[in-house]
């Protein structure tokens, strides 16, 4: 079983959410929306950052896509940033870099929701 770790802070208009851990995947994504479902319960912008996540599955992109629709139903969004490289190849090959705006640091991601 893949083990990922969850940490967040709110920053200006945002929430970052740090990922980190061997993988984003099927054996770990419901602990994933379990953990995340407060937050986006109570917040609407987001910054997933996902530097320290070794890899996604698809069971993962779709818990991230979970995310956005959560955050766009309340009126926010879901930015990512810092992206390891395999992470962000694999963004761009399903197009999901057409879903969410990809920045290559958190502190872009974070003023891209203005003040």
């Amino acid at each position: 079983m893949s083990n990922v770790e969850i940490k967040s802070q709110k920053e200006g208009n945002a929430v970052t959410v740090f990922l980190s851990g061997a993988a984003l995947d099927a054996s770990n994504v419901q602990r994933f929306r379990v953990e995340t479902t407060s937050l986006f319960e109570s917040e609407k912008n987001f910054v997933l950052i996902l530097k320290d996540l070794k890899f996604v599955d698809s069971s993962g992109i779709g818990a991230l896509l979970s995310c956005l629709r959560k955050a766009h139903a309340s009126g926010g969004d879901v930015k990512l940033a810092e992206l390891p490289q395999n992470v962000r190849q694999l963004f761009e090959l399903v197009r999901m870099d057409r879903l969410f705006e990809i920045f290559e640091t958190r502190e872009e991601a974070l003023r891209s929701f203005g003040s």
